[in-house]
C-alpha cells in the first residue's frame, strides 16, 4: 500500500490505496524552513479560548501544499504573552475543505487536525482522494500524521471505491 497524503495545516499526510499514491503531503506544517501563509476575508481572535478563526475563502499555503476552506479555527496551547510563539494544538476546517500538493488532492466537508495526538480526520458525504487520474472515495478518512498510516471508511454505503488507471504512475 502506498500513501496519498492529506495535510496538517500545520501537518498534512497520507492515505493508502493499492500502490497508487505517494506521500507528497507529508510534513506540511512540520516543515519549519518554509513559512505558512494564511489569507481570509476575516480574522477573529479569542484570547479566552486561545483560538483564532479565519472566515471567508480561507487559503493556507506552505511550499507546494495548499488548504482551501470557508472557515478555519486554530487552537493554541497556553496564552499569548510578549514574543512567545504559541504551539498549535488543534485545527478545525469546515466548508468545502480542499487540500492539494503536487498532483494530489483531498476533498471533504470538514477536517480536524489534532497536533498532540498527530491525527487528522476528514469527513463528508464524499471524501475524495486523487492523484492524476486515480481516485479513492469514502466518507471518513483518518490519518496518523507521524506514520502516514491512513484508514478510509465508507460508513454510509459500507463500500470504499477505488479507480486506478493502468500505467498511470509509470512516469512518477
Amino acid at each position: 500500500m502506498a500513501v496519498i497524503g492529506v495535510f496538517s495545516l500545520c501537518a498534512l499526510t497520507g492515505y493508502s490505496a493499492a500502490q497508487t499514491f505517494s506521500d507528497a503531503f507529508a510534513g506540511f506544517g512540520s516543515n519549519d524552513k518554509e513559512p505558512i501563509q494564511i489569507e481570509a476575508e476575516e480574522l477573529e481572535v479569542e484570547d479566552k479560548t486561545n483560538s483564532a478563526t479565519f472566515k471567508g475563502d480561507v487559503v493556507v499555503t506552505q511550499g507546494e501544499t495548499q488548504l482551501k476552506t470557508q472557515k478555519l479555527r486554530v487552537f493554541y496551547d497556553g496564552s499569548a504573552s510578549g514574543t512567545t510563539q504559541q504551539k498549535i494544538s488543534r485545527l478545525e476546517a469546515a466548508g468545502r475543505v480542499y487540500i492539494s500538493a503536487k498532483d494530489q488532492t483531498a476533498t471533504g466537508d470538514e477536517a480536524s487536525f489534532d497536533m498532540k495526538r498527530e491525527v487528522m480526520v476528514m469527513t463528508g458525504d464524499e471524501v475524495v482522494l486523487s492523484q492524476g487520474p486515480n481516485v479513492v472515495v469514502g466518507n471518513r478518512l483518518t490519518v496518523n500524521l507521524k506514520t502516514g498510516k491512513a484508514d478510509l471508511q465508507a460508513q454510509k454505503t459500507g463500500r470504499v471505491k477505488v479507480l486506478i488507471q493502468p500505467n498511470s504512475l509509470d512516469n512518477n
